[in-house]
């Protein structure tokens, strides 16, 4: 099964999105912007990181055209239990599909960069506590605001926000995501894709709950953290 078939699989549970705030162009300018300076800046080296921008982007872009942050999945969910549960499901689908499917196909063929594996030093509990602070605010918060509050949704909303919108803004937004991650070498671009597939679908399924994702993110990242700093990573 293609990417693109298991997202369309996944999402037939999945609702629509809200219609579109705004004319179509506008979203697609806005998702063409974003996309474009992923690449600029992971690529290109044209332009400052990414995930700062667009986060700022996208919590201005759903202030102004939306009305607010809930639009994106940021309002208060209906249970915290449940959304908790749902991002720590989502947190070891993400650590299991990495060890167990991703790893052992992509490895053969790519290769990962020597910057692959970012947590260097957490033996150290200062740097250790240094790393949980930036996976919490950069990677948790930034990225999925940035990526799947913000890319995911207006992509979707430049196709009109349908299940086959959101299907392709889900690949597209993961091949981004992957791309977000360039200096990781072929293999992490790969593998950093399947994971944003991972947690957009857990975002849409959640019925577009951005704590799910940001949980899921944090979770998945604070135990790289840990297990590099208890010295059990290989």
């Amino acid at each position: 099964m293609t990417p693109s078939s298991l997202a369309s699989h996944l999402l037939g549970a999945a609702k629509p999105s809200d219609p579109p705030a705004g004319p179509r162009w506008l979203s697609l300018l806005e998702a063409a912007a974003a996309s474009l300076i992923v690449a600029g800046h992971n690529v290109w080296r044209l332009v400052p990181n990414e995930v700062p921008i667009l986060a700022v982007l996208g919590l201005v872009s759903f202030r102004l055209r939306n009305g607010g942050w809930r639009a994106m999945g940021f309002g208060r969910p209906k249970s915290w239990g449940r959304t908790l549960l749902y991002g720590l499901a989502a947190a070891i689908a993400l650590q299991s599909i990495s060890q167990f499917v991703t790893d052992p196909l992509l490895k053969p063929f790519l290769h990962y960069s020597s910057e692959a594996n970012p947590f260097k030093g957490v033996a150290a509990l200062p740097v250790a506590l240094q790393w949980l602070a930036l996976v919490w605010s950069f990677a948790a918060f930034g990225e999925e605001i940035g990526y799947r509050g913000y890319l995911l949704n207006r992509t979707a909303d430049t196709g009109g926000g349908g299940r086959l919108a959101l299907t392709a803004a889900l690949v597209w937004t993961s091949a981004m995501f992957g791309l977000g991650h360039w200096y990781q070498g072929p293999a992490g671009v790969g593998s950093t894709a399947v994971d944003g597939l991972v947690l957009g679908a857990a975002y849409l399924l959640s019925g577009r709950n951005l704590w799910v994702a940001i949980l899921a993110h944090g979770i998945s990242d604070t135990f790289a953290v840990v297990v590099v700093a208890l010295g059990w990573a290989n």
